[in-house]
C-alpha cells in the first residue's frame, strides 16, 4: 500500500480545502432530527450540489467529479476537518445509490441520482422490522403484484430520517410460498408522502424524532422503482449491507476530525490524567482506522472485493465511536448535559451504531465463520 498521493490528488485536495473554507457555516446547524435542522441540512446539501461537492466519487454525468475512491477518502478528511455539517442525504448517497450504480438500470440512475445529488430528494432506510432487525430475511411486509406495479402493506420500524425524509427504499415479500426466508424478496423504493403510507416518529434519548415506524396499507408502486428485478432483492441487499459496513458510511476523516476535537478538548481542560490513556487510544485508533480503510481501498482498486472483512470495519467503527464521545463527555462533566451539545448529539447517535447495519452480534457471527472458519453457532 503506498501512502503517496499523486500531486494532482495534493491538488484535487487543496481545492476542496479552499472551497470548504469559503462555504462551511460559520455557526453549527440546528440538529437535523429537528424539522428546521432538517430544513437547514438539506440546503446545505443543496450548495454542496451545486459545485459538484456532495458526491465527489459519482460519475459526472448524475452529479458527482468522477474522482474515484482515493479522492474521496481525500475529500472526507478535509470535510470533517473543516466542521462541516453532517450529511442529511447520507442513507440515500451512501447506500442507495452504490446499488443503484451497481443494479439500477439507466433509467432510474437518471431519474433518482442527480435530485439527490442536490439534496431535492432526501430518502430514508426502510429494512428493519417489528421482530425481523437483523434477522432481515424474515420480514414479513409484503408486495402484490397489480397492474402495472405492486401494492406494498406491512410495518418497518427504526427507520432513520423517515420521520422528514421524502422516499424510503426496503425490502418487501412478493413471493411468500418460497422454501428459504430470504428467497422471493423484492427490493422497492417508494414514496413516504403516497396514499396509505403513515409515518410516526420515535423519540430519541434527547426527545427529537431520529427515527421512525413507516406502516403501509396497501401503498402503489410502479414497476420502474423495483431495484434488480423482481424476486432478486435478497442479492441485491446484500450488495447494499456490503457499503453500510464497508467504506462508504463512515469514512475515517470523521473519526480524524472528532479525535482531534477529543484531544484539543483534554488540552483545553487541563490535562485530566485519569482520561489520558483513554484519549491516546482515541487517537491511535483514528489513525488505524484510517490506514485500514486506505488498505481496503488498495485491495478494492485492485479487484478484489470487500466481501465478509466490511464486518470487521462494522465492528471497529461502531464501538470506537461509542467509545470517543463517552471519554469526551466524562471530560466535559456536567459541562456535556446540554442535549443540544455537539458532544451529547454525537454520543445519543453512536449508541446506535452497534445495532444498526446489522448488529454487532451478527458481524462477529459473520467474522468467526467467514473470514476465521469457526463452526457455526447456536441460532
Amino acid at each position: 500500500m503506498d501512502l503517496t498521493h499523486s500531486p494532482a490528488d495534493e491538488a484535487f485536495r487543496a481545492e476542496a480545502r479552499t472551497w470548504l473554507g469559503a462555504h462551511v457555516p460559520a455557526r453549527p446547524l440546528p440538529s437535523l432530527e429537528t424539522a428546521e435542522g432538517f430544513a437547514a441540512h438539506r440546503a446545505w446539501e443543496a450548495e454542496l450540489g451545486a459545485d459538484r461537492w456532495s458526491v465527489v466519487s459519482w460519475p459526472a454525468a448524475y452529479g458527482g467529479r468522477d474522482c474515484g475512491l482515493v479522492r474521496w477518502l481525500l475529500f472526507e478528511e478535509e470535510y470533517y476537518a473543516a466542521g462541516a455539517p453532517g450529511r442529511v442525504g447520507q442513507n440515500g448517497v451512501s447506500l442507495l445509490a452504490p446499488t443503484l450504480l451497481v443494479h439500477g438500470t439507466e433509467e432510474q440512475r437518471v431519474r433518482i441520482l442527480p435530485p439527490m445529488a442536490r439534496g431535492e430528494v432526501v430518502w430514508a432506510q426502510a429494512w428493519s422490522e417489528p421482530e425481523a432487525g437483523s434477522d432481515l430475511a424474515s420480514l414479513r411486509s409484503r408486495a402484490v403484484r397489480t397492474d402495472g406495479g405492486w401494492l406494498l402493506s406491512g410495518q418497518k420500524t427504526w427507520s432513520s430520517r423517515a420521520a422528514f425524509a421524502d422516499r424510503a427504499f426496503g425490502l418487501f415479500r412478493s413471493e411468500p410460498d418460497m422454501p428459504k426466508p430470504h428467497q422471493g424478496l423484492t427490493y422497492l423504493m417508494f414514496d413516504l408522502r403516497a396514499p396509505g403510507v403513515t409515518v410516526r416518529p420515535i423519540g430519541r434519548l434527547d426527545g427529537k424524532p431520529a427515527f421512525a415506524e413507516i406502516f403501509l396499507d396497501e401503498v402503489f408502486v410502479p414497476d420502474e422503482d423495483v431495484i434488480g428485478g423482481p424476486g432478486r432483492g435478497w442479492r441485491i441487499a446484500m450488495s447494499t449491507a456490503g457499503d453500510e459496513r464497508g467504506l462508504t458510511l463512515r469514512s475515517p476523516g470523521r473519526f480524524l476530525a472528532s479525535a482531534d476535537r477529543l484531544a484539543a478538548l483534554w488540552h483545553g481542560r487541563g490535562r485530566d490524567p485519569f482520561t489520558r490513556d483513554r484519549v491516546a487510544d482515541a487517537v491511535i485508533g483514528a489513525r488505524a482506522y484510517q490506514l485500514f480503510t486506505y488498505a481496503a481501498a488498495s485491495r478494492f482498486l485492485d479487484g478484489e472485493a470487500l466481501g465478509p472483512e466490511s464486518s470487521l470495519n462494522k465492528v471497529f467503527w461502531s464501538e470506537y465511536d461509542v467509545a470517543l464521545h463517552e471519554t469526551a463527555l466524562d471530560l466535559l462533566g456536567a459541562d456535556g448535559e446540554p442535549a443540544d451539545g455537539d458532544w451529547a448529539e454525537g454520543y445519543l447517535f453512536s449508541l446506535a451504531g452497534p445495532i444498526y447495519a446489522g448488529t454487532n452480534e451478527i458481524q462477529r457471527d459473520i467474522i468467526a465463520e467467514r473470514l476465521l472458519g469457526l463452526p457455526r453457532g447456536r441460532r
